[in-house]
């Protein structure tokens, strides 16, 4: 079976085994500690430090997920019963079950043939009870923002930027996750870097910083200083990172924009050799700053997107698991766990989203750096391809859509 996994997962080496094992030599694996402290090496610090310099960001807190991210976002902005919180149809299952779990409500907004949310359908979910958007930089491609952020601000609204699967993107020369009033990062096995599972947040507001840091470790000030009883000021959980994970975390980082240097040059490279292609149209991209981790193929019908996928054992991305809100029974119908909450009066349906149901069922996913059958992308090439395998990936690809 094919190996699977995101770029990082792919060009795991010695950077990541030195910084493992500086943690193994010293025997504390806590992320807290001190310079007095026998054996601390203060990785997942160094990876906040590090993550922090590279976004551009002010402040950032290490997670154990991306899910965790979303979560404490949420809890940061207060988001809770009752509140609204637009986010598209397309996405992990993360971005709108934690809005659930938060005890709001999740408003599906369509995507357009960029496969993020279409901006010119928000405003018309926009009610009384909208406090925010959460855009979803899907499969490493940046949302509009700047059209998003026009609407948030004129209505007054929270964005939280779900940069779970856009690690390093960015948009009009910015990193994603600094343009809204907080970003979540996943460091899962098949995003652009990764410690198996993992996550962050940045904000450049701190005292969003100190709420999300507090949501993720029982309320604590940022690192546990200063005297803390009487001055809590948010209930929070355990999503601590612990060091083990936070030095292959380090290690990642250092390797984030080399990764996404070699993506965009192999992907460019693909999609120059089936650029003359009948039947088919490419996603369109937002800002050339993408993750480049695929390569989303758009047929004129969905018969042609089945055919092909025929031929490469895959599926068209409408049956992409959750990812896709008509596959997501958790959700759809009755079983709506914020019903027990008495928040949410909503109901969602299949096929409630008829524009994002049309592209998708016509869109076919080939790798570049994300191998993940679990998004449709288990055929393509990957970060380690060479030239001669990338051209006979486009030959196979050629042949496939000139015989349908």
């Amino acid at each position: 079976m094919a190996r699977a996994g995101g770029p990082g997962s792919f060009v795991f080496g010695e950077e990541e085994r030195k910084e493992v094992m500086e943690v193994l030599e010293g025997r504390y694996l806590f992320r807290y500690g001190a310079p007095d402290v026998e054996g601390y090496t203060h990785k997942v610090v160094d990876f906040e430090d590090a993550l922090k310099k590279t976004m551009g960001a002010k402040y950032a807190v290490a997670t154990t997920s991306g899910t965790c991210s979303l979560l404490a976002s949420l809890a940061a902005l207060g988001i809770g019963a009752g509140d609204e919180v637009i986010v598209p149809g397309y996405t992990f299952i993360a971005s709108i079950s934690t809005i659930m779990l938060a005890g709001a409500i999740p408003v599906l907004a369509e995507i357009d043939e960029s496969l993020t949310i279409d901006p010119t359908k928000i405003e018309a979910l926009i009610t009384p009870k909208t406090r925010a958007i959460m855009p979803v930089h899907m499969l490493g491609n940046p949302c509009d923002l700047e059209k998003i952020m026009e609407i948030a601000n004129r209505h007054n609204l929270y964005v939280i930027e779900d940069c779970c699967q856009a690690v390093g993107a960015s948009y009009k020369g910015k990193r994603c996750g600094t343009y809204g009033n907080i970003g979540a990062f996943s460091l899962n096995i098949f995003k652009t870097i990764s410690t198996g599972d993992g996550g962050a947040v940045i904000t450049n507001d701190e005292n969003l910083y100190e709420r999300a840091f507090g949501y993720h470790d029982q309320g604590h000030k940022p690192n546990r200083t200063g005297v803390e009883i009487g001055n809590r000021s948010i209930i929070g959980m355990n999503m601590r990172m612990n060091e083990l994970t936070g030095a292959v975390a380090v290690a990642q980082t250092r390797k984030l924009d080399e990764i996404l240097t070699t993506l965009r040059t192999k992907k460019a490279m693909l999609k120059e050799l089936l650029s003359d292609l009948p039947h088919i149209s490419f996603r369109k991209i937002n800002d050339e700053g993408e993750c480049a981790t695929l390569l989303t193929l758009l047929f004129d019908t969905k018969e042609l997107a089945e055919k092909f996928c025929e031929k490469t054992g895959g599926r068209p991305i409408a049956y992409s698991g959750w990812h896709v809100y008509n596959n997501m029974e958790q959700v759809l119908g009755k079983l709506l766990p914020a019903k027990t909450m008495n928040v949410n009066d909503r109901v969602y349906e299949k096929h409630m989203l008829p524009q994002t149901d049309d592209i998708l069922e016509r869109a076919v996913n080939i790798s570049v750096g994300v191998v993940d059958k679990g998004l449709g992308s288990g055929y393509g090439i990957n970060i380690l391809s060479t030239e001669e395998e990338i051209k006979d990936v486009a030959k196979n690809i050629r042949e496939i859509i000139l015989s349908l």
